[in-house]
């Protein structure tokens, strides 16, 4: 079993935590976009006070571990280790709940490249146990707003993880998905599932728009969010998302194993 020691150097050696790839520069301008409501960083989440940039601050200072400080403008942003493992802790027992209640789950990322094997291997220690993983409104179209215009993209699952792709792009069994913020895969999914009247899920796992999309109807959300994603630890701070991992989310998709065995094991789901 990987120790809270080791997990802690490899979070700081792979810059998962520690300072982060993500820039000063890049999470105040999100805090920023969102303090004003823009729905890009907003992600879903309809916050049910105003977050004033400030406000956002201090939250992401308690909840992720960044500077506090306001005129601190420029550099590399900060994670602090604790805060990550405490959040691994939280989104593994969560795992846990789901397993032994064989809850149906829902997975989908927007970040495939990178995240895809994190959540699969997830998605398939919660099947072996009994929980249905959905997939729902496989190959479903959805135009998406990005900031090249509306563009249509098409919803895929790769080990029972959901994720988007531009139309044509399809690699059987391949991670090529779109990077997304949108929380229109989620309702497109939550919807289908509903009028098919099979199961809906009772939790979702995953990032953006996915994790953000589906507290804001009410359904119990984990996920994991880098320091320019303010929208998930709102959602934790209302009380609509469980459980937010703060880590950055975009480095190789090889330094998210040691996570993978960390969460598995703290949710006794190791196979």
């Amino acid at each position: 079993m990987l120790s809270t020691g080791a997990l802690r150097a490899h979070l700081l050696a792979a810059r998962l935590a520690g300072p982060v790839a993500t820039s000063r520069e890049v999470s105040l301008r999100s805090y920023r976009l969102f303090a004003a409501r823009d729905p890009r960083v907003t992600l879903g989440l309809d916050p049910g006070r105003g977050w004033g940039e400030l406000d956002l601050l201090r939250l992401m200072a308690d909840k992720c571990g960044v500077s506090a400080d306001p005129a601190h403008v420029s550099g590399p942003d900060v994670i602090d280790p604790e805060r990550t493992l405490a959040g691994l802790d939280a989104f593994a027992a969560r795992l846990a709940d789901a397993a032994r209640r064989r809850a149906p789950v829902l997975f989908g990322t927007g970040h495939p490249h990178r995240l895809l094997g994190f959540y699969a291997a997830l998605a398939d220690a919660l099947s072996s146990v009994g929980c249905v993983v959905l997939t729902p409104a496989q190959g479903r179209c959805i135009d998406i707003t990005t900031r090249f215009g509306v563009r249509t993209y098409n919803l895929d699952y790769v080990r029972g993880v959901a994720l988007v792709r531009e139309p044509g792009v399809r690699l059987p069994g391949g991670g090529t998905g779109a990077h997304s913020h949108s929380p229109l895969p989620v309702r497109v999914v939550l919807e289908a599932a509903a009028v098919g009247r099979g199961p809906l899920p009772e939790l979702v796992v995953g990032d953006h728009g996915w994790v953000c999309g589906a507290g804001q109807l009410g359904i119990e959300a984990i996920g994991l969010a880098d320091t320019d994603d303010p929208a998930l630890f709102v959602g934790e701070a209302e009380g609509r998302v469980s459980a937010v991992v703060p880590v950055d989310d975009a480095v190789r998709s090889a330094y998210y194993l040691p996570l993978t065995r960390y969460v598995l094991n703290r949710a006794a789901l190791s196979q």
